[in-house]
């Protein structure tokens, strides 16, 4: 059975039986993004059923290692002639992902990996990390954010984490007729037909947010906490900072990736504006991002 997706209009295809009903929710996201499979399309991310022989980890150069705190798991991301090894080892045992630039094709030991109640997580983290890797060099990220569409337009909400993203979200939801929620973690920018675009995703980390819509972009906002709420709009490397550490954070220490992020981000910036907002988490700082962003 083969099953495909979209995702910010790139394709992915799913040909391991059963590997949906192993995902529970992000399982139940997936399908909300589903499309007809077809052959003459072209394919980004192919992930099949068939048993791949374990790669020699240490023929692969490690770019970056860290645990993955929604389970216990220590990841680890390499990479060898353009081709991109992810590891994630869990005391069920290591799960891997590979994948070349140059082929749509995953391989990975999904079919002999045993079943745990992580696995689901570990599948979802995993697919991120490799659909990342697969749209970074065609102008696309996937990145860490609180997106609001109000209207015909969507604003992107940066910052680390415990900075008030989603809270902020949710007093323009309170407070801003017309304003809804399109993701809340992973949303996918992407630059295409010369246009500077915000996609759903099915990564919208704990808030239940699977939205297959595209909007173009208002602006980006980098939030931090303030005794006050003031807006101020950025330009050249202070915008290219205030994006950059919201991209993948281990795609930093691979410089052709790093590289595709940088200049897709450079070009974002001539198509939508960047700011950073000082505030405090009432309805006066939803207001002045909006007023701000959708001024005419």
């Amino acid at each position: 059975m083969i099953q495909e997706f979209l995702i910010a209009d790139f394709r992915i295809r799913i040909t391991h039986p059963g590997l949906l009903e192993r995902l529970g929710h992000f399982g139940r996201a997936l399908r909300l993004f589903e499309v007809e499979a077809d052959p003459e399309k072209e394919v980004i991310l192919s992930l099949g059923e068939e048993e791949s022989s374990e790669p020699d980890f240490g023929a692969y150069t490690l770019l970056d290692s860290f645990d993955f705190s929604e389970v216990e798991a220590r990841c680890e991301f390499r990479v060898r002639d353009e081709e991109y090894l992810f590891t994630m080892d869990h005391p069920s045992g290591v799960i891997w992902f590979l994948k070349s630039l140059s082929r749509p094709e995953v391989k990975s030991n999904l079919k002999s990996y045993p079943d745990c109640a992580e696995f689901a997580s570990l599948m979802r983290f995993g697919l991120w990390m490799m659909f990342g890797v697969a749209i970074t060099p065609r102008k696309a990220i996937a990145i860490h954010s609180s997106t609001i569409r109000c209207g015909e337009k969507a604003a992107l909400f940066l910052g680390e984490s415990g900075t008030g993203k989603s809270t902020h979200t949710r007093l323009w939801r309170e407070h801003i007729a017309g304003a809804v929620l399109l993701n809340d973690d992973s949303p996918i920018i992407r630059i295409k037909e010369g246009k500077a675009l915000v996609y759903g995703s099915p990564w919208s980390g704990k808030t239940p947010c699977y939205k297959q819509e595209q909007w173009p972009i208002s602006g980006f906002v980098r939030l931090s906490q303030a005794p006050h709420n003031r807006i101020t709009p950025l330009k050249g490397i202070r915008a290219i900072g205030a994006l950059l550490p919201s991209c993948p954070p281990a795609f930093a220490y691979d410089n052709l990736l790093q590289d595709a992020i940088c200049c897709t981000l450079s070009e974002m910036l001539s198509l939508a504006p960047v700011f950073h907002l000082e505030c405090l988490p009432d309805q006066a700082a939803a207001e002045l991002s909006y007023a701000t962003l959708w001024k005419e």
